[in-house]
């Protein structure tokens, strides 16, 4: 009768156990127990404020690849928002996109992250300050016709300002349309495209390669 006495309880604490750690699994599949540990280890590469850079197969982007003599073509800004990973990137429109589809987005899913080479800078009060100032881009259009204003805005540009005007910190030097190679046929066919006889040679622009090779930066992934 003493067994039969404590046999309820046991029983009893078991079960409630058992339903514990079920619930943990579906509510928490990705906790230190249950989670898939090299996801794990790729995502903590990442933080907050990290630069990823990609090369894109359309027309545009094989001209901006020629023309900066670069295999880069697209970039764009990696945020931690709820403990997920974004990318927050210029296209049309201007939207955050899941680190995971932005990454399958680029030519062969390949892409190069860069980070300041003293990130200590980043304070969270810096990064917060980031994320708020980029909220007034998100939603706006593509600017195909990278001009140096903030009614329509492309993928380096968005980056570039979000770090001079939020952080402080000026990545790289602005340069002038007429500095890239303009020449090749296929550059031309876009720049027709776009201006017909009359291009802006000294527009102020920022190319993605001038982002990736910021002497300011350093490389944590290469995937090429």
């Amino acid at each position: 009768m003493k067994n039969k006495k404590y046999l309820f309880p046991i029983i009893t604490f078991f079960l409630s156990f058992g339903c514990a750690l079920f619930v943990a699994i579906k509510v928490f599949p990705n906790n230190p127990f249950t989670g898939n540990k090299e996801e794990k280890t790729i995502t903590s590469k990442f933080k907050d404020g990290d630069l990823i850079f990609q090369t894109s197969e359309s027309q545009q982007c094989e001209a901006v690849r020629i023309a900066t003599n670069s295999k880069f073509s697209h970039c764009g800004i990696i945020y931690d928002i709820n403990g997920k990973w974004f990318v927050f990137e210029a296209v049309q429109p201007v939207k955050l996109t899941p680190l995971e589809d932005w990454i399958k987005h680029g030519k062969d899913s390949k892409y190069v992250v860069k980070r300041l080479k003293d990130d200590s800078i980043l304070k969270p009060e810096v990064l917060q300050k980031m994320k708020d100032y980029s909220q007034q881009f998100d939603g706006k259009e593509y600017d195909a016709y990278f001009e140096w204003t903030d009614n329509r805005i492309y993928c380096s540009e968005l980056i570039w300002k979000i770090y001079k005007n939020a952080a402080g910190i000026e990545l790289s030097k602005l340069r002038e349309l007429k500095d890239f190679n303009l020449q090749d046929p296929r550059v031309q066919k876009i720049l027709k495209e776009r201006y017909g006889n009359d291009i802006p040679l000294e527009e102020k622009v920022v190319a993605p390669s001038d982002l990736a090779d910021s002497n300011i930066l350093k490389t944590i992934i290469d995937t090429y």
